[in-house]
């Protein structure tokens, strides 16, 4: 039995913090190995590929586990809602975000979600944001628009920057409305691993869908560097990095959870610098800290209860 959800003001224990370690290393090491897959196979097909892989793994876990495989209509639309958010259009929008956007400036929009979660949860709860989290949101936008506004101006609308930034912020909200929708799962004490085999197969669902509408190839690329950025994201960022995600959202709320997302850029970011030779400007330099100091006034706000 998984534990009750901490209160807003608790304190983290060890296994919180483990989870938020293991989030951060886990997701930042997977904006990398994303621009890999681009090029020859469309990203359609390559999360086709991902999805189809990572749903039989988790069907394969849930039936070794003996977790429930039947389930109401209701819990149904749930998962097909999580499919939708969480394992399809969030990954479709950030693969052609990856095509414009260095892999650190991917995970700089991502960061995001410590700012639209609470927005999002004041949205549905129709309540107003505590001024600390509109605070912290106007950083984020300036942030934002500092990063690519130098060069948004020089190629303007339309550009491949601006795509890039379109779907990343796109992937970031769908993300985002996915994080707080999973918190039901915990609410109806629906078993995580059933949740995910089924939430992935209706997110493998959907992407088949979009390629075979698109007309899109089913082909792989035969390369170490095309197969292995597929085994890693598979077994980590989509396996690994949901099952320590949903979980941690699962024991201290969607809000509280993305805490992580503050370091996140931090790492992808030295890993991009090292490998894509990123370059730094002071625009970008300070349009990042403005959104890193955004994301921790949000997170730093008081909350009445946990998303």
């Amino acid at each position: 039995m998984s534990p009750p959800p901490a209160s807003p003001s608790a304190s983290l224990g060890p296994a919180d913090l483990g989870l938020y370690a293991a989030t951060v290393l886990i997701f930042s090491s997977g904006w990398l190995p994303l621009r890999f897959q681009l090029g020859i196979v469309d990203p359609e097909i390559s999360l086709v590929w991902r999805f189809l892989a990572a749903t039989a793994f988790m069907f394969v876990v849930v039936l070794a586990t003996g977790k429930r495989l039947s389930f109401p209509k209701r819990d149904h639309l749930l998962f097909a809602v999580l499919g939708a958010t969480l394992f399809s259009l969030n990954f479709l929008a950030f693969y052609y975000a990856g095509f414009h956007l260095a892999s650190g400036l991917l995970s700089v929009l991502f960061s995001l979600v410590a700012v639209a979660i609470p927005l999002l949860s004041a949205l549905a709860t129709r309540t107003w944001p505590r001024p600390r989290i509109l605070m912290g949101a106007l950083l984020g936008v300036a942030g934002v628009a500092l990063v690519f506004g130098p060069v948004l101006r020089e190629t303007g609308l339309g550009s491949g920057m601006h795509l890039g930034l379109m779907a990343g912020m796109a992937g970031m909200l769908l993300f985002s409305l996915g994080s707080l929708m999973s918190a039901t799962v915990g609410r109806r004490g629906l078993p995580q691993a059933s949740a995910n085999a089924y939430s992935m197969a209706y997110g493998f669902l959907l992407l088949l869908a979009i390629a075979l509408v698109k007309g899109a190839p089913f082909q792989v690329e035969w390369t170490p560097r095309y197969l292995g950025a597929l085994a890693f994201l598979i077994a980590f960022p989509t396996l690994a990095g949901y099952a320590v995600y949903l979980q941690l959202i699962k024991r201290i709320g969607a809000s509280r959870a993305g805490y992580g997302a503050v370091l996140m850029p931090i790492v992808a970011l030295f890993i991009s610098s090292m490998v894509e030779d990123f370059h730094w400007t002071w625009a970008a330099g300070l349009g990042i800290a403005l959104v890193l100091v955004g994301n921790v006034i949000v997170l730093g706000a008081p909350r009445q209860a946990a998303a």
